[in-house]
């Protein structure tokens, strides 16, 4: 059943063959109607927490100093009691399989667990979802479940689909790049959760192909922020040098001209908006601006 959540944005929930029910919130420009404009999705993830952020800035596509080109945002999330719970249950589904548990990760839980912020049940929760990681099931929920269904429902475009996530999220995006997860063709991979050394993802840029000449690979964008970089927190300022480690095995590797990173002037908390700004500003430009009072005032 479909309802209004948030202007121009209805919501549905789906289950996927191997039992989670997700929440899906389809976020549409302004003036849109799908037999006219079969419009590229842009597939966003932790919904639940990025949809208040995120979504608004569909109007970027009407503003007249950008060139965001229009696109339907759907965020996912989850459905029903386990949206409580999206904070952990994101564990399995966002990271890859076989993902080891850094020891900053561990530290910086029960550094948390002694300070009161979390309890030690929460700690139990959030590191057994890290012990059987899932994110080629849902990767798969996403291309082969989620995608056919929204092209029945929407009419949506055959080509130009993104994949934006955030942290965990942002990690889940670089395994999908890296896996060449059709049907995307940009992805946005904000603050990426490479967190331990020994990551699943240094195994999957090594044994990546080197790309053939003259093909056309899809984009990766990869943005990081300054106080990750900068800052005195441990496990974000592993994230950060991860970061400039994956950035390095892709230039050895041959795929750099595939990838574009941005340094944001933002913390881990603050950045996932202005992160998903910067994916849209770079990866999903239109090839010509159009400028004027006109373009601002036709999509009104």
């Amino acid at each position: 059943m479909l309802h209004g959540c948030l202007g121009g944005t209805e919501y549905f929930e789906i289950t996927a063959s191997y039992g989670r029910r997700y929440g899906i919130w389809v976020t549409t420009p302004p003036g849109y109607t799908a037999a006219a404009d079969p419009l590229p999705l842009v597939y966003v993830l932790d919904g639940n927490f990025s949809v208040g952020l995120t979504a608004p800035l569909i109007v970027t596509q009407a503003d007249p100093y950008l060139t965001v080109a229009p696109y339907v945002q759907v965020s996912v999330g989850y459905a029903g009691d386990d949206a409580g719970s999206w904070e952990t249950l994101r564990n399995r589904d966002l990271v890859p399989p076989g993902e080891p548990v850094s020891p900053v990760m561990v530290s910086t839980l029960e550094a948390a667990r002694d300070s009161g912020a979390m309890s030690q049940e929460q700690v139990d929760v959030y590191l057994r979802e890290l012990a059987d990681t899932r994110a080629d099931d849902f990767l798969d929920f996403l291309t082969d479940e989620l995608h056919p269904r929204l092209r029945t429902r929407l009419g949506v475009g055959d080509t130009g689909h993104g994949l934006f996530g955030y942290s965990y999220g942002g990690l889940f995006t670089l395994y999908a790049w890296l896996r060449g997860a059709a049907p995307f063709s940009t992805f946005g991979a904000g603050s990426p959760g490479v967190i331990a050394a020994d990551s699943r993802i240094f195994d999957l840029l090594d044994a990546a192909p080197e790309p053939r000449a003259g093909s056309s690979a899809a984009r990766l964008h990869l943005t990081v922020n300054e106080v990750e970089l900068l800052g005195d927190i441990p496990v974000y300022r592993g994230l950060g040098q991860n970061v400039l480690v994956v950035l390095d095995r892709l230039r050895r590797t041959g795929r750099a001209s595939d990838v574009t990173a941005a340094v944001l002037r933002e913390t881990h908390v603050t950045g996932l908006q202005a992160s998903f700004l910067d994916y849209l500003t770079t990866c999903r430009a239109r090839p010509e601006r159009t400028t004027g009072a006109d373009s601002v005032l036709g999509r009104t």
